[in-house]
Protein backbone atom coordinates (compact mmCIF):
# COMPACT_ATOMS: atom_id res chain seq x y z
CA UNK A 1 0.00 0.00 0.00
CA UNK A 2 1.10 3.40 -0.74
CA UNK A 3 1.17 6.43 1.12
CA UNK A 4 1.07 9.78 0.30
CA UNK A 5 2.21 12.46 2.35
CA UNK A 6 0.10 15.49 2.52
CA UNK A 7 2.56 17.52 4.22
CA UNK A 8 3.89 19.57 1.15
CA UNK A 9 5.79 22.71 1.54
CA UNK A 10 4.60 25.73 -0.11
CA UNK A 11 6.35 29.06 -1.00
CA UNK A 12 3.85 31.38 -0.01
CA UNK A 13 3.33 33.92 2.81
CA UNK A 14 0.26 35.17 4.50
CA UNK A 15 -0.60 38.98 4.47
CA UNK A 16 -3.57 38.92 6.75
CA UNK A 17 -1.52 39.67 9.57
CA UNK A 18 0.95 42.25 7.92
CA UNK A 19 -2.47 43.97 6.97
CA UNK A 20 -4.05 44.19 10.12
CA UNK A 21 -0.69 45.99 11.61
CA UNK A 22 -1.04 48.48 8.69
CA UNK A 23 -4.45 49.27 9.55
CA UNK A 24 -3.61 49.45 13.33
CA UNK A 25 -0.98 51.88 12.66
CA UNK A 26 -3.14 53.93 10.02
CA UNK A 27 -5.89 54.15 12.26
CA UNK A 28 -3.27 55.20 15.41
CA UNK A 29 -1.92 58.00 12.76
CA UNK A 30 -5.36 59.54 12.18
CA UNK A 31 -6.74 59.47 15.78
CA UNK A 32 -3.30 61.39 16.47
CA UNK A 33 -3.24 63.77 13.86
CA UNK A 34 -6.72 65.07 14.48
CA UNK A 35 -6.09 65.91 18.70
CA UNK A 36 -2.91 67.84 17.64
CA UNK A 37 -4.72 70.61 15.54
CA UNK A 38 -5.39 73.07 18.50
CA UNK A 39 -6.84 75.58 16.27
CA UNK A 40 -10.13 74.07 14.48
CA UNK A 41 -11.25 77.21 13.72
CA UNK A 42 -10.26 78.90 10.47
CA UNK A 43 -10.05 82.77 10.67
CA UNK A 44 -8.96 85.15 8.68
CA UNK A 45 -7.30 87.74 10.17
CA UNK A 46 -6.51 91.56 9.48
CA UNK A 47 -3.00 92.26 8.49
CA UNK A 48 -0.26 94.37 10.40
CA UNK A 49 3.05 95.20 10.75
CA UNK A 50 3.47 94.92 14.26
CA UNK A 51 5.91 92.48 15.33
CA UNK A 52 4.91 92.69 19.03
CA UNK A 53 3.95 89.26 20.88
CA UNK A 54 2.35 89.07 24.13
CA UNK A 55 2.99 85.68 25.90
CA UNK A 56 0.52 85.79 29.29
CA UNK A 57 -2.77 85.30 27.00
CA UNK A 58 -5.01 83.43 29.74
CA UNK A 59 -7.88 83.53 27.47
CA UNK A 60 -8.50 83.66 23.59
CA UNK A 61 -11.54 84.72 21.89
CA UNK A 62 -12.27 84.00 18.39
CA UNK A 63 -14.96 85.33 16.38
CA UNK A 64 -15.36 83.73 12.65
CA UNK A 65 -16.74 85.00 9.39
CA UNK A 66 -20.19 83.79 10.65
CA UNK A 67 -20.11 85.49 13.54
CA UNK A 68 -19.79 82.62 15.71
CA UNK A 69 -17.99 83.10 19.23
CA UNK A 70 -15.31 80.82 20.90
CA UNK A 71 -13.34 81.01 23.67
CA UNK A 72 -9.63 79.13 24.71
CA UNK A 73 -7.79 79.22 27.86
CA UNK A 74 -4.28 78.71 27.11
CA UNK A 75 -3.95 75.66 25.08
CA UNK A 76 -6.97 74.18 25.14
CA UNK A 77 -9.18 73.58 22.16
CA UNK A 78 -11.82 76.37 21.62
CA UNK A 79 -15.11 75.87 23.29
CA UNK A 80 -18.07 77.75 21.00
CA UNK A 81 -20.10 80.12 23.66
CA UNK A 82 -23.30 82.25 23.49
CA UNK A 83 -22.24 86.47 22.55
CA UNK A 84 -24.46 86.80 25.56
CA UNK A 85 -22.32 84.49 28.10
CA UNK A 86 -19.39 86.12 27.27
CA UNK A 87 -19.34 88.67 29.64
CA UNK A 88 -19.92 86.49 32.66
CA UNK A 89 -17.12 83.55 31.24
CA UNK A 90 -14.76 86.04 31.13
CA UNK A 91 -15.09 87.73 34.75
CA UNK A 92 -15.00 84.03 36.05
CA UNK A 93 -12.00 83.64 34.61
CA UNK A 94 -10.88 86.78 35.92
CA UNK A 95 -11.64 86.64 39.04
CA UNK A 96 -9.25 83.15 39.29
CA UNK A 97 -5.93 85.84 37.25
CA UNK A 98 -6.15 89.39 37.40
CA UNK A 99 -3.07 90.07 35.17
CA UNK A 100 -5.41 88.08 32.47
CA UNK A 101 -5.28 88.93 29.08
CA UNK A 102 -7.48 88.51 26.42
CA UNK A 103 -6.15 87.52 22.50
CA UNK A 104 -9.03 88.66 20.39
CA UNK A 105 -9.00 86.43 16.83
CA UNK A 106 -11.39 88.35 14.98
CA UNK A 107 -11.89 87.44 11.25
CA UNK A 108 -11.62 90.75 9.24
CA UNK A 109 -15.01 89.98 6.91
CA UNK A 110 -16.69 90.29 10.12
CA UNK A 111 -19.29 93.07 11.24
CA UNK A 112 -17.07 95.87 13.06
CA UNK A 113 -20.05 95.73 16.24
CA UNK A 114 -18.81 92.25 16.99
CA UNK A 115 -14.97 93.52 17.88
CA UNK A 116 -16.71 96.44 19.97
CA UNK A 117 -18.46 93.92 21.73
CA UNK A 118 -15.32 92.77 22.86
CA UNK A 119 -13.72 95.62 23.26
CA UNK A 120 -16.64 97.10 25.43
CA UNK A 121 -16.64 93.89 27.77
CA UNK A 122 -12.89 94.09 28.19
CA UNK A 123 -12.80 98.00 29.51
CA UNK A 124 -15.71 97.70 31.40
CA UNK A 125 -14.34 94.56 33.43
CA UNK A 126 -10.95 96.69 33.17
CA UNK A 127 -9.48 93.47 31.24
CA UNK A 128 -6.42 93.65 28.90
CA UNK A 129 -7.09 93.00 25.22
CA UNK A 130 -4.61 92.00 22.25
CA UNK A 131 -5.99 91.97 18.88
CA UNK A 132 -4.76 89.31 16.59
CA UNK A 133 -2.85 89.89 13.16
CA UNK A 134 -1.12 88.55 10.35
CA UNK A 135 2.22 90.09 9.46
CA UNK A 136 2.36 91.52 5.92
Amino acid sequence: MALKRRNKVEATFSMSSMTDLIFLLLLFFVMASTMSSPNDIKINLPQSRAKTTTKQVVAKVSIDNLGNYSVALGRQRPQPIDPEMLETYLTQIQAKDSTMYIALHADQDIAYKEVVRVLDIANHNKMKVVIATKKQ
